[in-house]
């Protein structure tokens, strides 16, 4: 993508769970400078950068992606030949309870970034305009419930079903008609349930993980049926990689862990590895503390990727099966209690969200 040894990349949302991990991949890596844009809502968190705080390749920048000055400056300030946004409000269930947020950074956020973007790539010369990228990091959800069978596609329609996969959708049409009306070299990914180091505590994994390691409720919506296709966090970022050096602009790539669970056996899993690796006589077997509960409204029963594309033309595929990238992830919180409680002394406290009652 460019001729220099180091090239430059803003990352939006890069204090958040995935964003996060990306990022420390790059400067890890060696061969990357990056411009690291977050508004530190509550799911972006600096204490996931802490490996990488004094890097000089590393440069923190506290702001929004609706924040169009500040935006237009470090573009022009930093000249990064690539924009990968990460930035959104992403989970159901505060979509649920409070969906302007989603719309105001998912949908807006993610329309002043593209006019940021769109501004900055005119400017440039034409051997650096056909380098520029600008890659959106969206989700499965927003293709809507599948059946017993079947996969998404990338052709598949989209049909959202909460708050949240809409402005989701939202945002990948918007991107994709800068493509197709202004010419910009987009791509769009949209990616099966990630998990693994630093993801914040309101996610399924991470909140059964520490509601085991602390004798409290393991709450399972519904009968635990719902099934989930996922992806470790690592694995994920290195499809990003592979589709921001070799994609092709204006296409979209699924990605996909080929880890089909119901959630039911994912909670499974976890007591029975947290009984394996941290044993406590006093909790007993940790499948006792599960709780069923009443179901998220409009709950998608089924998501899975079909990831063809990508592993058939950019030759990615997952490194991690769903039992050895748990087992990192389970490790991980276990070796990182730390960083998971002081997460949890801000404001989510492992309460029920997205009853439907607000």
């Amino acid at each position: 993508m460019s001729t220099h040894s180091k090239r430059t990349i803003l990352v939006t949302g890069g204090a958040g769970f995935i964003g996060g991990n990306f990022v420390i991949r790059q400067i890890q890596r060696g061969d990357c400078e990056v411009i690291n844009l977050d508004a530190l809502t509550y799911a972006g968190n600096l204490d996931t950068l802490d490996c990488i705080e004094d890097d000089p390749n590393h440069s923190f920048v506290l702001g929004s992606i609706g924040d169009s000055a500040l935006v237009d400056y470090l573009l022009l300030r930093h000249a990064p030949v690539a924009i990968v946004n990460f930035a959104a409000e992403s989970h159901v269930d505060r979509s649920i309870d409070s969906p302007e947020a989603f719309i105001q950074t998912n949908i807006l956020g993610t329309f002043q970034l593209l006019e940021s973007a769109r501004k900055y790539w005119r400017g440039l010369p034409e051997a650096e305009q056909r380098n520029f990228r600008f890659l959106h990091v969206s989700t499965d959800e927003v293709y809507g419930s599948l059946g017993p069978t079947g996969k998404f596609t990338e052709s598949t329609p989209y049909q959202p079903n909460s708050p949240y996969s809409a402005s989701k959708a939202s945002s990948d049409h918007l991107v994709r008609a800068y493509f197709h009306t202004y010419g910009m070299p987009v791509l769009t990914t949209n990616c099966s349930n990630n998990y693994g180091p630093y993801q914040f505590p309101e996610k399924l994994i991470p909140l059964i993980i520490h509601n085991a390691l602390h004798g409290k409720p393991l709450p399972v919506y519904g009968t635990g049926s719902n099934i989930r296709d996922w992806l470790f966090v690592e694995d994920h970022c290195r499809a990003i990689e592979r589709v921001l050096d070799a994609g092709t602009p204006g296409e979209v790539y699924n990605i996909g862990g080929n880890n089909e669970k119901t959630n039911l056996e994912v909670v499974h899993t976890i007591c029975d590895l947290l009984d394996d690796l941290k044993p406590d006589a006093t909790l007993g077997p940790r499948r006792n503390l599960i709780a069923f509960v009443a179901d998220r409204p409009g709950h998608d029963q089924r998501y899975a990727i079909d990831a063809t594309k990508i592993q058939s033309r950019l030759g990615w595929e997952p490194s991690e099966t769903f039992e050895t990238g748990l087992h990192k992830t389970v490790q991980w919180y276990l070796d990182n209690q730390e960083w998971s409680q002081r997460v949890m002394d801000g404001s989510y406290r492992g309460e029920r969200l997205g009853a439907g009652d607000s």
